[in-house]
């Protein structure tokens, strides 16, 4: 199989944003998360980013400038999101993401949950990891690649590269600042790369 068969192969097993948070929220009340691992935890993870993404929803909506690039983007597209319910960095982008492609009708966003998606998730590893969110970007036609983003804003990447390679913070520290740093940018670091992002294609 081609590689752009493989992506449409997943493509066709794919979800929509409403089916998947959906899931997240039928899952919960049996004590169950998306993924294989539902210990207390993971649930509590689940529970926080239902919040998050709800919060996200009621409350973002993007930039006049970002939504003026959007609404002029006439190529047509296929984001192909690989996400868990469980995930704090997905929580704060998933929502934010999904608006920005509702601002064109030439862009069509869709989910794929990662942990029943190794195969795809394991071609599209950062330094090693199966971090998520992971986006794709795909030619809605081909299915030819066009690029990626993810897992989170560059500046938040890099700044936890040095919380957890120079400073040594625990698991739970580096959350809390995460946390913190999302809840202070409010979408804003990830708008200039989408903004970027969909400029530098129509440009090259």
């Amino acid at each position: 199989m081609s590689q752009n068969a493989f992506l449409k192969s997943e493509y066709e097993q794919s979800i929509t944003y409403e089916s998947y948070r959906e899931l997240i929220n039928d899952l919960l009340p049996h004590n169950l998360t998306t993924g294989g691992n539902s210990s207390p935890e993971m649930l509590e993870y689940a529970r926080m980013n239902v919040q998050r993404m709800n919060r996200w929803d009621k409350t973002y909506t993007p930039s006049a400038e970002l939504t003026e690039i959007v609404n002029s983007y006439n190529q047509k597209e296929i984001w192909l999101m690989l996400t868990e319910g469980w995930c704090g960095d997905a929580a704060q982008n998933v929502p934010l993401i999904k608006k920005i492609a509702d601002l064109s009708s030439n862009i069509e966003i869709r989910f794929l949950l990662r942990d029943q998606h190794t195969e795809l998730m394991d071609q599209y590893l950062t330094n090693g990891s199966r971090s998520i969110p992971k986006l794709i970007r795909l030619n809605a036609e081909t299915f030819e690649e066009i690029g990626t983003w993810g897992p989170r804003p560059e500046a938040l990447q890099e700044r936890v590269l040095h919380m957890k390679n120079e400073l040594g913070m625990s698991k739970d520290e580096m959350a809390k600042e995460i946390h913190l740093w999302y809840a202070k940018n409010k979408g804003e670091a990830l708008e200039a790369e989408f903004g970027s992002m969909l400029k530098e294609t129509v440009e090259a």
